[in-house]
């Protein structure tokens, strides 16, 4: 089933440029409060994070991934951590470059820690036979929402389940 969407996909996908995965929280020139993104920025957010993820599936470089995380992202998952955490999805031969003509199915509505600075997005991407299920945590940095944790899982069309599957995290300490 999978070669056959691969190539309907290749067939649909357009190539994409981008620079990291983070968008403006906060147009203020005083110390950023983390704002809920809208409904654009939000369906960015998610392609480019996904895609981002997409090519280092396919590239088996996971440094871009890496690099675009927030700091405690970036200390916590190494590229070959993320490598490793992202293997099945590499062996299944997963192509997420549907999301780039998709749009993405939130199962929850967005939820903004605003103490932390944390955006949470869970969803799917519809598609056959295979949907592309998410879980995504964002963190404010610096005015961009950058990659905090990050859950993707191949599934069956009709029950998303994100929170199973490939997960790269990054560990809180609780106070």
């Amino acid at each position: 089933m999978i070669p056959r969407m691969r190539r309907r996909i290749a067939s649909t996908a357009t190539v994409v440029l981008f620079l990291a995965v983070a968008w403006p929280v906060s147009a203020q020139t005083t110390p950023p409060q983390a704002v809920m993104p809208d409904a654009e920025k939000i369906v960015l957010l998610l392609r480019s994070t996904l895609l981002t993820l997409n090519d280092a599936i396919q590239t088996g470089n996971f440094t871009v991934l890496r690099d675009v995380g927030a700091p405690g992202f970036r200390e916590a998952n190494s590229p070959a951590r993320l490598s490793q955490a992202f293997s099945n999805l590499a062996s299944q031969g997963v192509d997420l470059s549907a999301v780039t003509v998709v749009a993405p199915q939130l199962a929850e509505a967005p939820a903004l820690d605003q103490q932390k600075g944390m955006l949470h997005l869970k969803g799917y991407f519809p598609g056959q036979p295979v949907q592309i299920n998410f879980e995504v945590l964002y963190q404010a940095v610096d005015g961009w929402w950058r990659l905090f944790g990050l859950s993707v899982q191949p599934g069956s069309p009709a029950v998303p389940q994100p929170t199973q599957g490939s997960v790269a995290t990054t560990a809180v300490k609780k106070k």
